[in-house]
């Protein structure tokens, strides 16, 4: 017996706090991909799924026709997902239409990390629930079983169970299952509580249910199970938490993610340009691409002096070509200046702008501002360039270097930018980077502002260095830059990394100048 596979994606969330402000649930990042990729993935090949859409409804779409082209969906909008006469009940009873034969429900925040369990359930052409034990089963349904089969599902709290109901179960029956399902959400369009549990417990009147053990459950339906569920998998590559953007990694691709459609835009129009620099664009829709993944080592995992002196080589033969540009002061005006500022006042809304950091007095942050030397800094060296170089956005490949994670524009302009805006990503990058950050070595405080640094990665900053000035560059520009770049970054991020690189930010501007 061949089952549809029926995700609900329609919720929003609530329980992920801001994680999903820009996006749906089941397209939050656990290690390498959404939370969905992992629940279709374990599934046979020739499946056929009916997904649901509500809170960002649209995104789930155009992902998974992007990244999964050749399977089998079937899109259900849920017209009333939030609010009075939405429920999971009501979600499910709109698919109706799509689901006239057998059909698993799998929870869209319900994975498993081996799939062995959800294969028996595809050949089992039985009725079934799934269980799991859980030592706290308090933000859960549970099961009561006798044997193999199930008894009854129980409502979340109750103390007389045998396993937690992890929220995927099999329905033979489906013209019972969904007579009961109209019948009950007619009599109390308003029962927000009503789920696929409760027609359950009326079938079992009907028809027996199996029970099917799993001890592979994951759960993300809350903060404090995401974070277990993103531990137990070991992450492709140390990417920081962005809400307004992600990134996934297949077998053979990797998938960008904007909440704005005008930056998904931009960097596929920049990819195009840069190739064969950067990976090949192979496909796109409003909010997200796909690019061909490269073989090659992230080159922050493989960084030595030697390697980094070809990647400045490397870079200067081409990338960096130079080009001309009318008005480029004023385009590096409103990139360094205007933007920073805008990004300082952002900051500011919620933190304060501390005056001793490490000890030191400073002055406000609006004044140190305006004592940097504007001309000076916004007279730019324009060339073709990444706009975020730094060590986490290369590959090291067998015949050179591949460029990742490209920036959509430099002030408004797809071809030209800065060479000391790449310059200085890549200066800030080795002090402060993925690794570090994702460990959480470093203080936010003012009385203790500090970082732990990598030794190695000294030691290319002062090979960078070297670079500059034997190039004929400023290396105060750069150090300034860099300072900016950490203030700019400051609003983009959560407690405490937020503080961290404001106060951090400060503290090196202060220094520079003081040169």
């Amino acid at each position: 017996m061949k089952y549809k596979i029926l995700i609900t994606t329609s919720g929003i969330g609530s329980r992920l706090g801001n994680l999903t402000d820009y996006t749906n649930k089941c397209l939050v990042r656990i290690s390498n991909k959404p939370a969905i990729s992992h629940i279709i993935e374990s599934y046979p090949l020739g499946s056929q799924y009916v997904i649901t859409l509500g809170h960002y409804g649209d995104l789930v779409k155009q992902f998974l026709t992007l990244t999964y082209p050749e399977h089998d969906f079937t899109f259900v909008q849920i017209d009333n997902y939030k609010g009075e006469r939405s429920s999971l009940g009501y979600s499910i009873l709109q698919a109706k239409k799509y689901l006239d034969c057998p059909f698993i429900f799998n929870a869209c925040d319900t994975i498993l990390s081996d799939n062995t369990a959800i294969l028996k359930a595809t050949d089992s052409g039985t009725n079934f629930c799934m269980g799991d034990v859980r030592e706290d089963v308090s933000q859960y349904a549970t099961l009561l079983t006798s044997g193999d089969k199930t008894l009854e599902i129980k409502r979340k709290g109750e103390m007389n169970y045998d396993y937690a109901y992890i929220g995927i179960c099999g329905i033979k029956d489906y013209g019972l299952f969904f007579d009961l399902l109209e019948q009950t959400y007619n009599s109390d369009p308003y029962d927000s509580t009503l789920h696929e549990g409760r027609i359950i417990n009326k079938m079992i009147k009907y028809s027996n249910f199996d029970f099917i053990r799993t001890s592979s459950w994951l759960d993300i339906g809350n903060v404090g199970e995401l974070e277990k569920t993103r531990k137990h998998f070991k992450p492709e590559a140390d990417v920081l938490e962005k809400r307004e953007e992600s990134i996934y990694f297949f077998k053979d691709s990797v998938v960008k993610f904007f909440n704005k459609t005008e930056i998904c835009n931009n960097r596929v129009q920049r990819g195009k340009t840069l190739f064969p620099l950067v990976p090949q664009i192979l496909g796109q829709t409003e909010n997200f691409y796909k690019y061909e993944k490269v073989e090659g080592t992230i080159f922050s995992s493989c960084v030595t002096d030697n390697k980094f002196r070809e990647l400045l080589s490397w870079s200067k033969s081409n990338l960096w070509m130079k080009k001309t540009l009318d008005n480029f002061n004023k385009m590096c005006y409103n990139f360094y200046i205007t933007k920073t500022k805008n990004r300082i006042m952002k900051f500011l809304e919620d933190n304060d702008d501390p005056t001793i950091i490490n000890g030191k007095y400073l002055e406000p942050i609006d004044t140190m501002m305006d004592k940097i030397d504007k001309e000076w800094l916004c007279n730019g060296e324009p060339v073709s360039f990444h706009g975020d170089f730094i060590l986490d956005n290369i590959l090291k490949t067998e015949d050179g270097f591949c460029l990742l994670d490209w920036r959509q524009d430099f002030a408004g302009n797809l071809n030209i930018g800065d060479i000391y805006y790449d310059l200085s990503k890549l200066n800030h990058n080795l002090t402060v980077n993925h690794e570090i950050l994702n460990k959480k070595l470093y203080s936010e405080t003012p009385d203790n502002c500090h970082i732990l640094c990598n030794s190695n990665l000294l030691s290319c900053k002062q090979i960078l260095k070297d670079f500059v000035q034997e190039n004929g560059y400023d290396y105060r520009k750069v150090e300034t830059l860099t300072c900016l770049i950490w203030l700019n970054m400051a609003p983009l991020h959560e407690y405490p990394l937020n503080k961290f690189l404001f106060n951090f930010g400060k503290l090196n501007l202060a220094r520079v100048l003081e040169q």
